[in-house]
């Protein structure tokens, strides 16, 4: 794959990941811009990026909380789709999403696949702990037993999830940019143990992971 020309745009939602990417990488074809916290946020913000200056890829970059058993601590996932799962609405017969309830929008947004494999190949051939899976948005964290078997029968393919992927993707589908979701592990999805939480080993697996990705960018 022919690496880009153009400017590349990463977001993140707090300082920490965004030092982290920055360490990383040595490029300077690359803008790393604070997201901000939630889907919403991140939307407002990547939109304001994309009105200032010219992209031709959007890239959301941070940790996450992984489901056990399909991505460990300390692991990275690459998403093969962008789910916002918590939007749409309850029922008697369980969660409705938007693409049920048939209002002509969409909780799934799909990413470049060519610049998935790409990435997700050269983190492996590296050495890291990678795989490509749907990653969830999610505009609260889960900290339940519950709500996490909910999830994980609702999307059994799904690896991670966080709480800016679909808000950034949907800036990015607005100008007709390609878009990609990375995430560095930082605790296991279930009930909410701070504790247990492994930020700075997820950190140091962002960073590293800024350093590979770039070189097939």
């Amino acid at each position: 794959m022919n690496k880009r020309n153009g400017r590349i745009l990463i977001m993140t939602s707090v300082q920490a990941e965004k030092e982290a990417v920055l360490r990383g990488l040595k490029d300077d074809r690359v803008d790393v811009v604070l997201a901000g916290v939630g889907p919403v946020a991140a939307a407002i913000n990547t939109m304001k990026a994309l009105t200032a200056n010219t992209y031709e890829l959007v890239i959301n970059a941070g940790i996450a909380g992984g489901f056990s058993g399909r991505a460990d601590i300390g692991s990275l996932v690459i998403a093969s789709e962008i789910v916002c799962a918590d939007l749409g609405a309850e029922s008697p017969e369980g969660f409705l999403s938007m693409d049920e309830l048939g209002f002509g929008s969409s909780t799934r947004i799909e990413v470049d696949e060519g610049l998935a494999h790409a990435i997700s190949s050269a983190l492996s051939r590296g050495g890291q702990d990678v795989q490509r899976a749907p990653i969830l948005t999610l505009s609260k964290v889960t900290g339940t037993e519950e709500t996490t078997v909910e999830l994980m029968e609702r999307e059994p393919e799904a690896a991670a999830e966080a709480m800016e992927g679909y808000g950034v993707a949907c800036a990015a589908q607005e100008y007709n940019l390609p878009v990609l979701e990375i995430r560095a592990i930082s605790n296991a999805v279930g009930p909410r143990d701070r504790e247990a939480w492994r930020i700075k080993d997820a950190l140091q697996s962002l960073e590293s992971a800024s350093k590979v990705f770039m070189e097939v960018l």
